[in-house]
């Protein structure tokens, strides 16, 4: 089975750099909306169409989803929502510049748990567990996952082969990162090299 990642278009809240997890149901703004359907078209002639797609319930990935792939089913999984940023949510670094809290969790690497939201590991869980269930009930070679851009960094952080750190699997908006499933029982992934990798 090939999965292809990809992270939804743009919100405003992504423009202005804000944390914008779980707790915040935005739209695409119209930038977002003209970029999906740029990569509509390039999406059609680079990879092939997925059978089905798997999505976020938040409306940024609805929205991305249709635009993309407009033809084809999708399944709705509960569990591949953004992190829950807790007391960061809406907020972006400037506004959070000086708050303790804020600089406790930069000082930490991100593993600590957001004040009032979730932890790294504990996001990690429920996207890994909410994917490989998802993946289970499947019976087609060609996926898409249209998600955040945590959960694109979590669910390939840790079932990826190359073990390569949360951080660096960061995704543009409309970006995909195809791979390969080469396991189900527990869940792996390798990455599928393209001419944009």
């Amino acid at each position: 089975m090939q999965i292809v990642f990809i992270r939804h278009s743009m919100t405003a809240g992504n423009l202005e750099r804000r944390y914008i997890g779980c707790r915040t149901d935005e739209p695409l703004c119209e930038a977002g909306i003209s970029l999906a359907q740029q990569k509509a078209a390039e999406f059609r002639q680079t990879f092939p169409m997925p059978e089905v797609v798997l999505i976020s319930p938040m409306r940024r990935c609805v929205q991305t989803a249709e635009i993309l792939f407009p033809d084809t089913p999708r399944e709705t999984v509960c569990g591949l929502q953004e992190c829950d940023f807790g007391d960061f949510e809406g907020k972006n670094y400037a506004e959070l510049s000086g708050d303790p809290a804020y600089q406790a969790w930069i000082d930490s690497g991100g593993t600590l748990a957001f004040p009032g939201g979730e932890s790294k590991a504990a996001f990690l869980q429920r996207c890994c567990q909410a994917l490989e269930q998802a993946l289970q009930r499947q019976q087609h070679q060609t996926v898409a996952a249209v998600v955040h851009g945590g959960t694109i960094m979590a669910v390939l952080s840790a079932l990826e082969e190359q073990q390569k750190p949360y951080f660096s699997w960061q995704a543009g908006h409309c970006e995909p990162i195809l791979c390969t499933v080469t396991g189900t029982e527990p869940l792996r992934l390798r990455q599928q090299l393209t001419e944009r990798s």
